[in-house]
This record gives structure tokens, sequence and C-alpha cells, in this order.
């Protein structure tokens, strides 16, 4: 899809704005699970959250095609938003954001917050979708996908910078939404020519990509039920899926409870706080059980709701 040199100049592209976020190996993580754990430090973007990265090339690419471009409106659960809306910003560009109806109202706020209008529809993202896109047709906008190689190339400098900083990994844990983050992974670690396992990560009340990945085709579910937004997709993108398959190993599924306990261990351990999918791969690092390796996980958003935070996470047991 891309050339190494094309990621490189993602890179820089991204940093521009702001510098690499930090990768650690925690020991209380590695006291934990028996094995050495990496983490990518996501959570501390301009947005609390990876995909701002795929929003600075995307709007980079889209200045240079279409100069004259009247605005862009996607849809979102909260994190892709925030990408548009801090990427448009710097690229002078108006941005539409459409939530579900209940949407995280502390997302709903950074998004406004960071200057997007944010129009509410739908009963979950893939409804926000759909209208997102009848709307850009109605107003002669551009349509932000939530996966496209150019959010995916600026995705993927995230894994190129743990690449590169972290000793060579066993295996990375990568938590997947619409499958950005996980293809951008795969897409860095082929391009650096390494062995690393990529291993995807879903919800078990959201597990439209580990049925796809197993049937061998786009299979879409009827809800998506877990506190972990960034993962709650019923409808996954063919060409991520078609990515997925040939780059990861497999994909493993996780509860809500699994990933409660995972957003506990982080704050214990490593005093980040974590969303669901930013935790959702510490909880399925920790369910495969593999001792004495060198893994990697990625934070890739610590953008929680304080009363998702205290009845979901706090209302919990045990650390």
């Amino acid at each position: 899809m891309f050339t190494l040199p094309e990621l490189e100049a993602a890179a820089a592209l991204v940093h521009a704005a702001f510098p690499p976020t930090a990768s650690y190996a925690w020991p209380l993580l590695a006291a934990r699970t028996g094995s050495e754990i990496w983490v990518k430090h996501e959570n501390h973007t301009p947005t609390g959250a990876f995909k701002v990265r795929g929003g600075i090339t995307y709007f980079d690419r889209l200045k240079r095609d279409r100069p004259d471009v009247r605005g862009v409106v996607s849809a979102t659960r909260g994190n892709h938003g925030q990408s548009l809306a801090y990427a448009g910003a710097r690229a002078k560009v108006p941005v539409i954001i459409v939530v579900p109806l209940g949407n995280s109202t502390e997302k709903n706020a950074a998004m406004r917050a960071q200057g997007a209008t944010l129009v509410e529809h739908g009963e979950d993202f893939d409804a926000a979708r759909i209208h997102a896109r009848a709307l850009a047709e109605r107003d002669n906008l551009e349509f932000a996908p939530s996966f496209a190689p150019d959010l995916v190339v600026g995705v993927a400098t995230w894994a190129l910078e743990l690449f590169r900083t972290a000793p060579p990994l066993d295996a990375l844990y990568v938590p997947i939404g619409l499958g950005s983050g996980i293809c951008g992974a795969i897409m860095a670690r082929d391009l650096l020519g390494l062995k690393t396992e990529i291993i995807g990560v879903q919800s078990t009340g959201a597990p439209s990509y580990a049925l796809s990945f197993a049937a061998g085709r786009v299979v879409e579910t009827q809800r998506a039920d877990t506190n972990a937004d960034g993962m709650a997709t019923r409808i996954p993108d063919a060409q991520a899926l078609a990515i997925i398959r040939a780059g990861a190993s497999r994909i493993i599924t996780v509860t809500d409870d699994e990933v409660a306990h995972a957003i506990r261990a982080y704050w214990t351990d490593t005093h980040n706080l974590a969303e669901g999918a930013g935790a959702a791969p510490l909880a399925a690092l920790m369910q495969d059980n593999r001792k004495n390796q060198r893994l990697g996980t990625v934070l890739c958003g610590g953008n929680i709701d304080l009363e998702l935070f205290q009845r979901w996470v706090l209302g919990g047991t045990g650390t």
C-alpha cells in the first residue's frame, strides 16, 4: 500500500504537530504477566488518542488534491472525530461530525472544543456513518471515512515509533474498531521487515471482525454491546478485513469485565488512565498468558467519561 519512505514522510507530518509518544516497559506489568511488556502511550497525543495521526495525513492529502474543499463530514464515537476536528482546524477546513444518540458527553464536548460541528443521529456508529455520508452528498462536502489509505498511513506512524524504540517484540496486541490501528501496525511491521506476531482484539459484545476473520468474509452483527465504545463496530470494512486476515495471526475477544480489570491494572501499575479500547489489548495479553516473552501493547486512547469510569471500572472488584 505504501513504501517505507512514504511512511517516514507521514511521520514527519505528524511530528510537525506533536513529538513521538513514549514507549515504556513497565516493571509492575511484567510482574503481573510474567513477560516484559512494552506499552505505546498513544493516550499522550494532543487528542488523547492515536487517531489524530491519521487526521493530520488525511487533511494534508485533501488540501493538496482539493484546495477549494468546502468542508468535511464524518461519523465517530469520539476519537476519529477529535482527530478530524484537530486536523481540520489546523488546515482551516470546517468539520461536521455525526455521533450516535447517547454518545459520550465528554467526547462530544472535546470535539466541539476542537471546533467541530456535531450532529446527533442514529442508535449506533454504523447508523451515524450512513447519515454522515448522506449529509456529504446533500451538501457537496467531503466524506471522511473511518478507514482509508490516507488515514492508515498516518495511524501507522505509532507502530513505526514503537518498533524503532522497543527491542524486538515477540507479539503486539492491537484493538480493532474499524481497523486503521491494526492495519497500520501490520504495514509498519512489514515495511521494517520484522517478524512480530500481530494479534487483533475485539469485544465479545462486538465481535464483527473476529467473526469475519474466522469466516473469511465480511460478517455483520445486529448489535455492538460493549462499554469499550472504540470497538463498537457492527459492519467491518472489507479492505481492512483483507489486510488483517493477511497480516494478523488471530483475533482475541475480551469481555467488558476483563477490560475493566485491565483499566485498573494500567492505573495501579503505570498511573495511566485508559479508555476501554485502550485497555483491551492488555486484557487480551493477560488472557493469552504468555510467559517469558517480550510483548507489546498500545494504550491507544485515554478518553473515558468520568461517569462510565465510576460505574464500570470503579464499580468492579479486584486489581
